[in-house]
């Protein structure tokens, strides 16, 4: 028997249609994963099944004996009082009555007077009568499941936290069904984790909408594909849900194809003239009017986005280089005795719980912060390019074009000039769409949008704070594919663990304490290698951090008190002539690189061949080295 069953819904916000004589059911025991696009408006279809939206048209049947829990999308940020009145909350008119008890319960305990012992005995008769000691139980239960301080106010709360007091609010109803819009979202990845399993031991069905795909993988048994208002169920797991998509889509690419050549045909029998309207079947007529009909209806798959790279010039081999590095803000510690190189074209994904110093560590390596122990010292020729979580970079009152153009038409992209519509179109943003100012754009079209602005400046290091929060798939794998063509260095935070795993070659994993681990590889990599996510009561009962990382740093060397030397004459000189001497090799190595990319080089003279490719490699470590030397100069430059 279904739970839910949506029949031809229908739905539209202005002249774009979410939802077009959609079909949907929910069986008992499902997890079902909800996909599409960016404004496809998949978190319209969530409400409508937890029936906070009305549609314009169709049938929503819902069984009378089932409850529905809906989690949004945004956390709970607006939210007073204390944790366990919002999650009582859940429970409507009981919740109130759980509320008065604990209110009532509390004030006795601090003043046991006349007047708060006759509200206690009034909230214990009401919990009487509605039953309320059962709810109230499962109030603390669900609170301490979900690791929650019932007496914490909600305002203190982090993004994560709150995330999960709403899951607690949702969960102490004891639904049937549980509607889920992004639940990871705000979360790290150790409560990811410990959401999955939460989740996987859930009884009931489970609709939920997610760009996490690790989590999908593990989390769905049937995937629905929401896309231009129709509703593609795909039983199974997301690799068959990748491979019945594409399918899908093979087939009304043909059937377009098809239908148009037909149409082609008969507005060409309709142009005959003289001859045609002679023996003109007015069936025929009136068939192609539907035709037209059907064509003009047709809305088109948006196309994929298409995102072009500005690459900086070559920064110096070494990119930072940091000794003994400390920072603490009041009595926790950020960083402590760090002391690692960061190479150019090294790929780092920094990763630990939300509030362990992420982002702070990464403004410490830019100098945006002084470093409070240690020191940071930055290679030459860095080109920063930093994608801010907050969007801190968009201005909210001007339009997309005006926040990319700056005021200008045209842009410049891979050395040429697009006007601004045009290169805005490549990540997904229609002309009128890039006329609308900021402040109405989804969640997903302001990360793009900020992935379209930092992509035009010149860069050879990527600094990415969470640039994965809420993308779709498709905008997700292609910016995966963008930074694999990068050629310098990132520096990435982010909670999305396939994400991580397609992208970097190292992680900094935060073990507590100010400590960070440095592990080869990706996040699965780490875990193999026996990285844990540190949590703060375990290390107060062993009185440390994890094993894993270093218990002190080592002893700090003495700073000189001889003064900086200045560069003799001789070096200044070396220094001065070392970029034009850098350039010409970067030249002449291009050169030979075009030379060698030439159909039919290889089947030339060997020798001529071989004395090409020796050059080339010759060349290229002179360059190595020259860069190095320059490097070093700089640096002592910078300390006269």
């Amino acid at each position: 028997m279904s739970l839910i069953r949506l029949s031809q819904g229908q739905l539209a916000f202005g002249h774009i249609p979410l939802l077009d004589k959609a079909d949907f059911i929910l069986e008992p025991n499902e997890r079902v994963c909800l996909v599409g696009r960016n404004g496809a408006g998949k978190s319209s279809l969530l409400k409508v099944l937890a029936g906070l939206q009305e549609m314009d048209d169709g049938q929503l049947g819902i069984n009378p004996e089932v409850t529905i829990a809906y989690l949004p999308q945004d956390p709970p940020r607006a939210q007073s009082g204390t944790v366990f009145h919002y999650v009582a909350e859940g429970l409507a008119q009981l919740g109130q009555v759980i509320e008065e008890y604990e209110t009532a319960s509390r004030l006795v305990t601090e003043d046991p007077n006349d007047k708060h012992l006759a509200r206690l005995a009034r909230s214990q008769e009401a919990m009487d009568h509605h039953n309320g000691w059962q709810f109230e139980t499962r109030i603390h239960q669900t609170l301490s499941h979900l690791e929650l301080d019932g007496q914490q106010a909600m305002s203190a709360l982090s993004g994560g936290w709150q995330r999960r007091a709403a899951l607690a609010r949702a969960l102490v109803q004891q639904p049937d069904v549980l509607l889920l819009d992004e639940p990871t979202n705000h979360l790290d990845i150790d409560a990811i984790e410990w959401l999955e399993t939460l989740l996987l031991g859930f009884e009931g069905s489970i609709v939920f909408i997610s760009h996490d795909r690790g989590f999908i993988r593990r989390m769905a048994t049937r995937i629905i594909d929401l896309d231009r208002g129709q509703i593609l169920s795909f039983p199974g797991n997301y690799a068959s849900y990748l491979a019945g998509k594409e399918e899908a889509l093979r087939v009304e690419e043909e059937q377009a194809a098809l239908f148009d050549k037909k149409l082609a045909k008969e507005e060409a029998w309709i142009r005959q003239g003289i001859k045609a309207r002679r023996t003109r079947n007015e069936g025929r007529v009136r068939a192609l009017q539907a035709m037209r009909r059907e064509r003009a209806e047709r809305i088109t798959r948006q196309g994929k986005a298409s995102m072009t790279m500005a690459q900086g010039e070559r920064s110096g081999k070494l990119v930072f280089d940091i000794k003994d590095l400390g920072y603490a803000w009041e009595a926790d510690h950020i960083v402590r005795g760090l002391t690692t190189s960061v190479m150019r074209g090294d790929r780092i994904a920094l990763i630990g719980p939300n509030g362990c110093g992420k982002s702070t560590l990464i403004k410490l390596l830019l100098e945006q912060l002084p470093a409070q122990e240690g020191s940071v010292r930055q290679g030459t020729n860095l080109k920063v390019a930093y994608f801010d979580q907050h969007r801190l970079e968009l201005d909210p009152d001007k339009t997309v074009q005006e926040n990319v153009g700056e005021g200008k038409d045209t842009v410049t992209v891979g050395g040429r000039d697009r006007h601004v519509l045009g290169y805005l179109q490549d990540f997904l943003f229609a002309p009128a769409r890039a006329r609308s100012p900021v402040s109405s754009l989804s969640g997903g079209e302001k990360n793009r949008l900020l992935l379209a602005k930092l992509f035009l400046k010149p860069a050879n290091l990527l600094v990415m704070d969470e640039p994965t929060n809420d993308l779709d798939v498709e905008t997700l794998e292609l910016l995966e594919a963008k930074l694999a063509e990068f050629e310098g260095t990132l520096l990435l935070v982010s909670h999305d663990r396939e994400f991580i795993d397609n992208t970097v070659t190292t992680t900094w994993w935060f073990g507590g304490k100010g400590r960070w681990v440095e592990y080869v590889g990706g996040y699965q990599d780490a875990v193999h290698l026996g990285a844990q996510f540190y949590r703060a009561e375990e290390a107060q009962s062993t009185g440390d951090a994890p094993s894993a990382v270093k218990t002190e740093p080592e002893p700090k060397t003495a700073p000189s008190s001889a003064p900086p030397k200045k560069l003799t004459y001789k070096l200044q000189r070396e220094l001065d002539a070392l970029p034009a001497k850098l350039e010409t090799l970067e030249t002449e190595i291009e050169s030979l690189q075009a030379q060698i990319a030439e159909p039919g080089f290889f089947d030339g003279d060997s020798q001529e061949v071989n004395a090409v490719l020796n050059r080339l490699a010759e060349k290229e470590q002179e360059l190595e080295q020259d860069f190095a030397r320059w490097e070093e100069l700089e640096a002592m430059q910078g300390q006269a």
